[in-house]
């Protein structure tokens, strides 16, 4: 495995590299970031993993400071998963000036997650942007826990006619459900006992659509209040169609999100909800 941290190495490296599949990550790894590498793995010869944490993703109150690093353990981890690069540029490397090339983005990166991130997916798209043309790779691995994220990445490659496909991978679930992230690690012992009452809300929800419950707007308030009585303060609760539009009582191929705060730590997940 090689540690790659400037552009100029990683191209050089992987100029004769015909199949190449990438994970782009923030670090701080878990089992979920372990099984896009194994998926990865099954679509490409070489695969080339990303460690950066992205400012410009951040907006100023939030973690970006606190955010945490630890490439010496995320860097055992992907050896031990037969990863042949890690990518670990500087923030100089990727950001030598100051970034004013940015995408306008669809009325979707406005919705949802970017209603209470505005600064999130215009930073998620210039990052991923630069990493497609750093790496140039055949395949691109990210999970379903950003379901929302997924489905821009995929819009932009499709409207930016770029050569990549975009391949989804499962969200990794502890043993109680909770969706693994990161973002775990802020929670205290006992707040990740409540943490799965998010899952767990979206999981009745599904359960209540399969069954014939048509009255979304209802299964929606109640998954909130619930919620918001053992602690929680909600950001949304939403059924959709599987591409984040509004969902009718008919449709097929829905998908229910949640976003939420339990104390200082914000946590997201989602069900698709398939015909």
């Amino acid at each position: 495995m090689k540690i790659i941290t400037d552009i100029i190495s990683l191209r050089t490296y992987l100029k004769d590299k015909q199949s190449v599949s990438f994970v782009p990550t923030m670090g701080n790894l878990h089992e979920g970031h372990l099984s896009l590498v194994r998926t990865a793995k099954q679509h490409a010869d070489y695969n080339v993993v990303s460690i950066f944490v992205n400012r410009l993703q951040f907006s100023p109150n939030e973690d970006f400071n606190q955010y945490p690093r630890t490439f010496e353990r995320d860097c055992s981890l992907l050896k031990e998963a037969g990863v042949n690069v890690i990518f670990a540029p500087s923030e100089k490397i990727l950001y030598p000036v100051q970034q004013e090339f940015l995408l306008s983005l669809p009325p979707l990166a406005r919705t949802l997650e970017g209603r209470f991130r505005p600064d999130f997916f215009q930073g998620v798209a210039t990052i991923v942007l630069k990493l497609f043309n750093i790496v140039q790779p055949k395949t691109a691995v990210f999970g379903k826990k950003d379901y929302q994220q997924l489905l821009l990445v995929r819009e932009m490659v499709q409207q930016l006619n770029l050569p990549i496909e975009i391949i989804s991978g499962e969200t990794a679930r502890s043993s109680n459900g909770l969706a693994l992230s990161s973002r775990n690690n802020y929670l205290r012992e006992e707040q990740r006992l409540e943490a799965c009452r998010l899952y767990q809300s979206l999981l009745l929800i599904k359960q209540e659509v399969i069954s014939g419950n048509t009255d979304f707007k209802m299964l929606e308030i109640n998954a909130i209040k619930n919620l918001i009585q053992h602690g929680w303060k909600v950001d949304y609760i939403t059924i959709q169609r599987s591409t984040l539009t509004p969902a009718k009582p008919n449709d097929k191929d829905l998908v229910v999100l949640g976003a939420a705060w339990l104390g200082k730590t914000r946590l997201i997940d989602n069900l698709e909800i398939l015909d």
